[in-house]
């Protein structure tokens, strides 16, 4: 995470925080005094806005082969306590993604669902017992190789919007050759945004 930027207040700060008055006054010093809070608001959050995804991602990231086997995968999740692992192909490209869910869904537990909440998936593992037998062997079996990814030139706003259009919880980060270089979740996003209170 880079150091806080300085803040620079530009005219369309101004402007921004004129508006948020809605109406016509005589100015005097505590409106200059508000109006300059409002305007250095509205600075803090055009530039936290424009800062790129490579300046808040997490820089080390796990990943899997397709031929990694699911019992590696499995643990990998587990031990790290993370949710998700991008599948890097050819010259580390991003040839996927392997998730807690996709492993539920494997043993024969519905997920995916898009209205069950944690609490509702938590009571399908119970109501069904996990299939053991007949599982799948290797990544490859029960990735998803459609993957919403981010280019790292890109900014906080594009990732926020990503998010909120595809309902995920994370976005995996690549470079300008398509290789897995971080990844953005929800936490990277409050981290972000705790900075901008201090």
């Amino acid at each position: 995470m880079s150091d806080k930027p300085s803040r620079e207040l530009r005219r369309e700060d101004f402007q921004q925080a004129l508006k948020e008055f809605d109406t016509y006054m005589d100015i005097t010093l505590e409106d200059l005094m508000q109006i300059d809070r409002i305007a250095s608001k509205h600075a803090r959050l055009r530039e936290t806005e424009s800062l790129t995804v490579r300046q808040i991602m997490t820089n080390d990231v796990i990943t899997v082969t397709s031929d990694t086997p699911l019992s590696n995968a499995a643990r990998i999740l587990v031990e790290q306590r993370i949710s998700g692992l991008p599948v890097i192909g050819k010259d580390s490209k991003l040839a996927g993604v392997v998730t807690e869910a996709d492993f539920l869904c494997a043993m024969g537990i519905p997920c995916h669902h898009p209205t069950h909440n944690v609490w509702q998936t938590l009571e399908n593992m119970f109501r069904h017992p996990p299939r053991t037998t007949d599982m799948p062997s290797k990544v490859r079996d029960i990735m998803v190789e459609h993957v919403v990814s981010i280019n790292e030139n890109r900014t906080l706003h594009d990732v926020i919007e990503l998010m909120k259009k595809h309902h995920i919880k994370r976005v995996i980060v690549t470079d300008d050759q398509d290789r897995v270089s971080g990844i953005i979740t929800r936490s990277n996003l409050v981290q972000v945004l705790l900075q901008q209170m201090l």
